[in-house]
This record gives structure tokens, C-alpha cells and sequence, in this order.
């Protein structure tokens, strides 16, 4: 029994002990919340044990999937570290002002190299081979 159930024991037998009369309102609803307290406590002591049921059953699968990704992707890459699915540095995803891109002009597949920064996207930006717009869905004549 829990500590709960058991001082809820003892107020049930104070009160067996005092012999209270049930022709009292007073004592009739007394009575009745002991009754009602006893009851409160099963119901706690019942959930207490689905929680704790629940509880292992979510270690269990907890250990299961530590297992399979153990499985899957090896001890070493289980360190704490996100793990890589696309096989990109998520890190590299945002360009910074001083990051390299190499574009293909679209009209004679001439590769550019610039830094981002250098980008202007109020100009046309011309393929020094071509001489044609290298964002051609940017500029005004189309």
C-alpha cells in the first residue's frame, strides 16, 4: 500500500473508531469523503502503475531504436552530431557575402566564377564570352 491508501486506512478507522452517528448530516458526509478519498487513491495507485508500465515500455523502444541506429549508421557517427542524410554540409547551405559561385551563362554554357557579394541584381550581368544576360529571367527586354 502507499502512504496515501494508508493514512486514508487510519482516518477510516478514526472514524469506525468513533462510532459516528449516520443520523447526522455532518457525519454522513464525512463518511462519504472518506469513501470518496479511498476511492481517489485506488484510481492514483492505478495510474501510477500504467504510467510506470508506460514508462518501460518507452525505455524498451527507446533501447530498440538506439539499437538500430547503431545498426544503420555505425557507433562512431552516433556522437551526438546531426546526422548527414543528403550527404550535404547543412552548414554550406546559406551563401555568406564572401562565398565562391560558379554559374553557367545559360545562352553559351561559359562558366563564371564570382563571390556573392558581387552580385548586383539591379544590372544585367553579362557572360564576358557571350556578352548576353547571364540571368536572362532578370532582365527587362524578356
Amino acid at each position: 500500500m502507499s502512504k496515501l491508501t494508508d493514512r486514508i486506512s487510519f482516518l477510516k478507522g478514526m472514524a469506525a473508531g468513533m462510532k459516528l452517528n449516520m443520523d447526522k448530516d455532518s457525519n454522513k458526509l464525512m463518511l462519504e469523503m472518506l469513501t470518496v478519498m479511498g476511492e481517489m487513491a485506488e484510481e492514483m495507485a492505478a495510474m501510477t502503475e500504467a504510467h510506470n508500465d508506460l514508462n518501460e515500455y518507452v525505455e524498451s523502444i527507446d533501447d530498440d531504436l538506439a539499437e538500430l541506429e547503431e545498426t544503420l549508421f555505425g557507433e562512431d557517427e552516433m556522437d551526438g552530431e546531426d546526422i548527414d542524410i543528403d550527404g550535404e554540409d547543412d552548414d554550406e547551405d546559406e551563401f555568406g557575402e564572401d562565398d565562391l559561385i560558379v554559374y553557367a551563362c545559360p545562352h553559351c554554357g561559359h562558366e563564371i566564377e564570382f563571390h556573392a557579394s558581387d552580385v548586383d541584381f539591379d544590372e544585367d550581368c553579362l557572360c564576358p564570352e557571350c556578352q548576353k544576360p547571364i540571368f536572362p529571367e532578370l532582365s527587362e527586354d524578356e
